[in-house]
């Protein structure tokens, strides 16, 4: 039984770790051949991660390798980006991450988001909060939608209304720096483009750190459907949160 949250967490920066170490030795970033939108590092970092957690009998929900039931009753499944943001890492744009969340029946439970190439670490466990290298985060303030930062994934119609914003391409660490107080909110203005794995792991480290994260049309984010996709918004306090909810409500 994978009933233990800690050792849940210690298993889950293992598996980032395993990421880090075949990075390290990394020559092809470019195309797999394999998908459109697959990269040669998104294959070799699922690899990574499938051969710490497969003997340990989780489940794995993947972008790239799909969902594997769990081997031992009880063991969560394991939600996984292997490389979030793999065009930036393609291109050597210094944004990209993996990201792992386990779920069991009530939701998002342990999460880990790590930076790949500044190294930091967000971890979250439901009810004892998030941390960032195990500092605990929490965001208690957040300025008007008119002087917030906000981060974009795709183009809005039109402006709307924030201070600034900031497109960088990686959904996770995107929304862990609204955690952490680097942003101040974000919002998907593509159509359902996300998959389970780019947000989930970051919606835990939110969600403890007392950012709210929805769907820009009220479903449930957290659903283990490889063919499922969503639309986040959030914002580093409820009123900007519903400020940004009503914007991109409206295209």
């Amino acid at each position: 039984m994978k009933t233990d949250p800690v050792a849940v967490l210690s298993d889950l920066h293992d598996a980032a770790d395993a990421v880090l170490a075949v990075f390290d030795d990394l020559v092809a970033w470019g195309p797999s051949g394999g998908r459109d939108d697959q990269y040669a590092s998104d294959v070799v970092a699922d690899r990574a991660i499938h051969g710490l957690l497969d003997p340990l009998g989780y489940g794995v929900l993947s972008e790239e390798s799909g969902l594997a039931p769990p081997t031992v009753d009880g063991a969560p499944v394991v939600v996984v980006d292997p490389l979030d943001g793999s065009t930036n890492a393609s291109r050597s744009l210094p944004w990209f991450a993996t990201s792992l969340c386990a779920v069991d029946d009530d939701g998002p439970w342990v999460a880990v988001v790590v930076d790949l190439v500044g190294g930091s670490r967000y971890d979250a466990v439901r009810g004892w909060g998030a941390r960032l290298d195990g500092e605990t985060i929490h965001r208690d303030t957040a300025p008007p939608l008119d002087e917030a930062i906000i981060g974009l994934s795709g183009l809005p119609p039109r402006h709307l209304g924030w201070g600034q914003f900031r497109a960088m391409g990686a959904a996770a660490l995107d929304l862990c720096a609204v955690a952490d107080g680097r942003l101040d909110g974000y919002v998907d203005c593509s159509v359902d483009a996300h998959g389970v794995w780019d947000y989930v792991g970051a919606l835990l480290v939110c969600s403890e750190a007392g950012v709210e994260v929805t769907d820009a049309h009220g479903r449930d984010l957290c659903v283990l459907d490889p063919e499922v996709r969503r639309t986040p918004v959030a914002g580093a306090s409820p009123a900007l949160a519903d400020a940004l909810l009503e914007a991109r409500r409206t295209f």
